[in-house]
């Protein structure tokens, strides 16, 4: 039994977390809708209940409050979080605002688990979440020498300003939101480049896998982002080079027998992983399991997954669910 607050919630990602809290097993006694002025006002419903959307202020926190699921924006994480952790409540963060920070927890439950040594958790970038997956137990197995990434992006990655460009792009309007038409077309550019010519969510890919499966700097990892005209649903090819000596058959098991993971690998039947399969969906799916010639040991892995269910919503409401499911690990809740 707990209070929430969802901090955004009239945004994708925010709606999503609405929906996807109704479906949990958690006991929600009250439920607090936070965004900004704009969108105050606004009604939602959660579990046959109508709730009106406050206006997000200083004083939001004010009441009690165990977790607060926040998706509006790293600026607003940054000023907000911490009123709220200085309220006692449980921050799950999925903004870009604190991931990297050392004291910060950076949680996908399927690889590791919130240490709360502060109050304030942070939830992955989408496509890192659902990458992780498949390589925490092959790390966990194997062992990992190299990642390689190049990432297919949906447009729903950028809320509903990126999913109004497709659309509208279809109509022959021009763009809002990216640098140049989504519709008909590919992006090799997502957030902004720096120096070195790698963009911010390449880095934030490469930074945070490191982070979440406690690399070792001589572990090598890279990636390319690309942004691809479909609504939802991201896809990543994943290169991996492994510590250990293993095979596809042992990589095929592995994978078909870990919870959170949906093996389809079956070309012969034109059977792999697709969007239109994740759409929806929790799991990740990964198929084309097959060896990387070029390098000893390395495999190449196909990785689609619900990049606003799995890759937000989802991975945020788990999170709570671990912590309320695992209370005696943490003695400072009781």
């Amino acid at each position: 039994m707990a209070n929430f607050a969802i901090v955004g919630a009239t945004g994708v990602v925010g709606t999503k977390m609405i929906q996807r809290l109704e479906e949990s097993s958690l006991t929600v006694d009250n439920l607090y809708l936070f965004a900004s002025k704009r969108s105050a006002g606004q009604m939602r419903t959660f579990r046959g209940k109508d709730i009106i959307v406050e206006e997000l202020t200083e004083q939001s926190f004010d009441r009690h409050i165990d977790y607060a699921l926040f998706s509006a924006g790293a600026k607003t994480s940054l000023t907000y979080a911490p009123i709220a952790e200085a309220n006692g409540v449980i921050v799950i963060d999925n903004s870009s605002a604190w991931r990297m920070n050392a004291d910060i927890d950076l949680v996908v439950p399927e690889c590791n688990k919130p240490t709360l040594h502060r109050k304030i958790i942070a939830n992955p970038n989408c496509s890192t979440i659902q990458s992780v997956v498949p390589l925490g137990i092959l790390h966990q197995t194997f062992g990992l020498k190299r990642v390689a990434y190049t990432t297919y992006q949906a447009v729903s990655g950028s809320g509903q300003a990126g999913i109004n460009d497709l659309i509208n792009g279809a109509n022959g309007q021009k763009p809002t939101n990216y640098p140049h038409p989504i519709y008909n077309n590919i992006l090799p550019h997502i957030d902004v480049f720096d120096e070195t010519g790698y963009t911010k969510e390449e880095v934030k890919m490469i930074n945070e896998t490191r982070k979440i499966l406690s690399l070792q700097d001589n572990i090598a990892v890279t990636a390319t982002c690309v942004r691809v005209p479909i609504l939802n649903s991201h896809s990543v090819a994943i290169n991996v080079t492994l510590d250990k000596p293993a095979t596809i058959e042992q990589i095929r098991q592995l994978f078909s027998t870990t919870s959170g993971i949906v093996l389809v690998d079956d070309p012969q039947q034109n059977e792999y992983p697709m969007p239109i399969y994740a759409t929806g969906r929790d799991e990740v799916f990964v198929g084309r399991i097959r060896k990387d010639y070029s390098l000893p040991n390395s495999f190449h892995i196909w990785c689609v997954a619900d990049n606003i269910r799995k890759g937000a919503a989802s991975n945020t409401v788990q999170i709570a669910e671990f912590i309320e499911q695992n209370k005696a690990l943490y003695p400072a809740l009781h």
